[in-house]
C-alpha cells in the first residue's frame, strides 16, 4: 500500500472540546483511530507503520524504523491525491500547529517534553535517540527497577563487612557507616589510600586520605603529575554504582587504622592495596554468603523504595510493541521476590511482574554477559531448578547465556535494542562497545543534585562576578606590568597614554590594583571551596568538579550513556514514542555568537 509521510493536512484537526466526563476530538472531514496491536498496520487504513526492511534515516542520522505513515489510497477514499498543499509556508503552518499543540498539551495537563527536561526528573539526552526504532527494552533490576534504601540497604551490607572483617582479625570498633563520606563516580587510589575525584579530563580536583580531606596544596603536590586512568586497574577502582558506598565507606575508615598502627601484625604486612582486597573479601563474603539478602528478602519493605509509577512506565513500552527484558546479575529467588514487591500491586487486571518481560535473565554474569557466550539453563520450578537449553522463547525464565543469544532468538540487534542500568561500566560501558546498544543510565542522586543546583545559583553567580571583576582587574594589572617591563628595557608601551605615564603613577597603580586582586582571592577562594557544599560537603556537586568543568563520571556518561534519568519511571512523562534530540554543546569558541551580535552580524576579512 503506498504511503506518504506527509505531516499536515488541508483542514488540520481543530482543538478539542471538552465535557464533563469525555474529551472529544471533532474532526468533519476524517476520524483516524490508531491501535499499536500490529506491526504491520497501525489504525486500520489509515495508518502504515515503518518496517525494518523499508526503514531509511532522518536528517539526525536516527533509523525512521517504528514511524507512522499515511496510506495514500485511504486518502483518496476521501477525495484527496495525497498531494494535499498547505495553507501557507510550512514555516507558518509549523509555528501554528506548534502554539496549538503546546496550549493543547497544557489544557490535557500533560507536560510538554520540554517542560519535562526542565525538571528534576527529567530524561537527558546525549546522543539523539529515537525511541519508535527501538524494538526492545532491557533492563537491570538493582538500582535500576528496584531502588533501595541507601542507608538501609548499604548499611546493612557495611554491618556485614565489619562483622567479616572482625572475625579475620581487624579492629572495627567505634566505626559507623557514613554514607556522605563517599559520593557515586569518585576513583580509589589504591596505592596511596586515597579518594579522589577527577575532572573530565583525569585531573584531581579534591581527595581524601582514609577519612580526612586533603588541602589544595597536598592534592597538587600529590597529583600534580598524575592523571586518573581506570584502564590501570591495579591502581584505580572508579565507584561506578551505589552498590560501591558501602565498601568505600569501609576501607577509607580502614586506611585511618593502617595508619594509626592498630591493625595486628599477625595479619602480615599491609600496604594500602592489600587493605583493599581484604576490605573488599570481607564484602564479597557478605554478598557470597546469603544472609544480607536472605534479610532483605525477609523484610523487603524495610530496604525497597517502591515506585506506583514504574510498572505503568513499562506497561505503555509493551503495549506500544516494544519487547522487554529483564537483565539481572541477581538469583531468581532474590528476582523474583523483589520484582514482587515492587511491581505486582501496581499493575492492573491481576497482572504479575512476569507478564511485562518478553524474557528474563537472573544471574546473567554481566559484564561477562555482554563480552562473551556462558551456557543458558532455563529455569523450570517455582524452586529455582533448571535445566540445560539452547533456544530461547518468548515468556522464557533463564539463567546465564549470553547478549547474543537474546538478539539471535528475538531477531533483533545492535541500535535496535535499548539497554537501561545503572552501572557506568557493567550496564552501560559494555552493553554499548561490544554490541552498539543504545544505552540509557539511572542515577537517583540525579535529583538532590538537580535541586542543590537551582539553591546554589545565587552563590554561583556571586561567585562568577568576583572572577569577571578580577579578569577585568587582572587584565589592566597585566597591561600595566608589561608598560613596565618595556620601560626597564628602554622600549615604549604598548599605547601612547601608558608611554606617558611617569614611573609613580605606574607603580601606585600596580600595587592598588594588586591588592585588590588578593582581597578578591581571599574571597572567591571559599566561595569555590564550598560550591556544591548543598549536594555533598567534601566533595560537591556528582556532575561538575570545579565551578565550570565537567567530573570524570559525567564524562563517562556523555560517552556511554545516549540518555539518562533519576528513575524509570520518568518514562511515563514522555510516551513510548519520543524522539530524544541531544542539546548542543558548548564549545570554547562559541565566543564568536558575542561578537556577531555586538558587530550586528557583519563579517570581517
Amino acid at each position: 500500500m503506498a504511503t506518504t509521510n506527509l505531516q499536515f493536512l488541508q483542514n488540520p484537526f481543530p482543538r478539542p472540546t471538552f465535557s464533563s466526563k469525555y474529551l472529544v476530538m471533532r474532526a468533519p472531514k476524517m476520524v483516524f483511530k490508531c491501535g499499536c496491536s500490529s506491526s504491520s498496520s497501525v489504525g486500520g487504513d489509515a495508518f502504515s507503520l515503518t518496517s525494518s526492511s523499508k526503514c531509511d534515516v532522518d536528517y539526525l542520522g536516527e533509523s525512521t524504523k517504528g514511524d507512522l505513515n499515511i496510506n495514500l489510497k485511504h486518502l483518496e477514499n476521501f477525495g484527496l491525491d495525497g498531494q494535499a498543499t498547505l495553507e501557507g509556508p510550512i514555516e507558518q503552518v509549523a509555528r501554528l500547529e506548534a502554539e496549538e499543540a503546546g496550549s493543547l498539551l497544557r489544557d490535557l495537563g500533560i507536560p510538554s517534553p520540554s517542560a519535562a527536561r526542565l525538571s528534576p526528573r527529567g530524561i537527558f539526552c546525549t546522543r539523539t535517540l529515537n525511541l519508535r526504532s527501538i524494538s526492545a527494552i532491557g533492563y537491570d533490576m538493582d538500582y535500576t527497577l528496584i531502588h533501595y534504601n541507601v542507608m538501609a540497604w548499604e548499611g546493612r551490607a557495611y554491618d556485614y563487612c565489619m562483622e567479616n572483617l572482625k572475625s579475620m582479625g581487624f579492629p572495627v570498633e567505634g566505626l559507623a557507616f557514613d554514607p556522605d563520606l563517599v559520593i557515586r563516580g569518585l576513583v580509589i587510589d589504591k596505592e596511596k589510600g586515597n579518594l579522589v575525584k577527577a575532572d573530565r579530563f583525569g585531573y584531581v580536583k579534591r581527595a581524601m586520605h582514609g577519612t580526612k580531606m586533603l588541602s589544595t596544596r597536598a592534592v597538587s603536590e600529590m597529583y600534580g603529575r598524575e592523571l586518573v586512568d581506570l584502564r590501570k586497574e591495579s591502581q584505580w577502582e572508579f565507584l561506578n554504582t551505589l552498590f560501591s558506598v558501602s565498601e568505600a565507606v569501609a576501607y577509607m575508615q580502614m586506611v585511618d587504622r593502617l595508619d594509626d598502627g592498630v591493625i595486628p601484625a599477625d595479619l602480615g604486612p599491609l600496604d594500602y592495596k592489600g587493605l583493599y582486597k581484604a576490605v573488599g573479601k570481607a564484602l564479597f563474603r557478605a554478598h557470597v554468603e546469603g544472609q544480607l539478602k536472605s534479610e532483605i528478602m525477609s523484610k523487603p519493605e524495610l530496604f525497597v523504595e517502591p515506585d506506583p509509577e514504574l510498572p505503568l512506565a513499562l506497561l505503555d513500552q509493551k503495549e506500544a510493541g516494544k519487547k522487554l527484558l529483564l537483565i539481572t546479575n541477581s538469583d531468581y529467588h532474590y528476582t523474583d521476590k523483589m520484582m514482587q514487591h515492587s511491581f505486582n500491586r501496581f499493575l492492573p487486571n491481576d497482572m504479575g511482574w512476569r507478564d511485562l518481560f518478553d524474557m528474563v535473565i537472573v544471574s546473567a554474569r554481566k559484564p561477562e554477559f555482554f563480552q562473551m557466550s556462558h551456557p543458558l539453563y532455563e529455569v523450570v520450578t517455582g524452586e529455582g531448578l533448571m535445566r540445560p537449553c539452547f533456544k530461547t522463547h518468548t515468556g522464557g525464565l533463564y539463567s546465564g547465556g549470553s547478549a547474543q543469544m537474546v538478539e539471535n532468538s528475538l531477531n533483533i540487534h545492535g541500535d535496535e535494542i535499548l539497554y537501561v542500568g545503572d552501572h557506568i561500566y557493567t550496564d552501560v560501558s559494555q552493553s554499548k562497545v561490544h554490541l552498539r546498544w543504545r544505552t540509557a543510565l539511572i542515577c537517583r542522586e540525579l535529583e538532590e543534585e538537580y535541586r542543590a543546583l537551582i539553591h546554589s545559583r545565587g552563590p554561583r553567580a556571586t561567585v562568577v562576578e568576583l572572577i569577571n571583576q578580577k579578569e577585568v582587574v587582572g587584565d589592566l594589572f597585566n597591561q600595566l606590568r608589561l608598560a613596565l617591563q618595556r620601560r626597564t628595557e628602554g622600549r615604549p608601551a604598548q599605547t601612547l597614554a601608558a608611554t606617558n605615564m611617569d614611573d609613580q603613577e605606574l607603580t601606585e597603580s600596580m600595587q592598588k590594583l594588586l591588592i585588590v586582586m588578593q582581597r578578591l582571592d581571599e574571597k572567591i577562594a571559599p566561595l569555590l571551596e564550598a560550591d556544591g557544599e548543598l549536594f555533598n560537603k567534601r566533595w560537591g556537586f556528582l556532575s561538575r568538579a570545579g565551578l565550570w568543568d565537567k567530573s570524570h563520571l559525567m564524562r563517562q556518561i556523555e560517552k556511554y550513556a545516549d540518555i539518562y534519568t533519576s528513575r524509570v519511571s520518568n518514562f511515563l512523562n514522555y510516551t513510548p514514542f519520543m524522539y530524544f534530540r541531544s542539546q548542543e554543546q558548548t564549545l570554547a569558541h562559541d565566543t564568536y555568537s558575542h561578537y556577531c551580535s555586538e558587530h550586528n552580524g557583519s563579517s570581517t576579512n
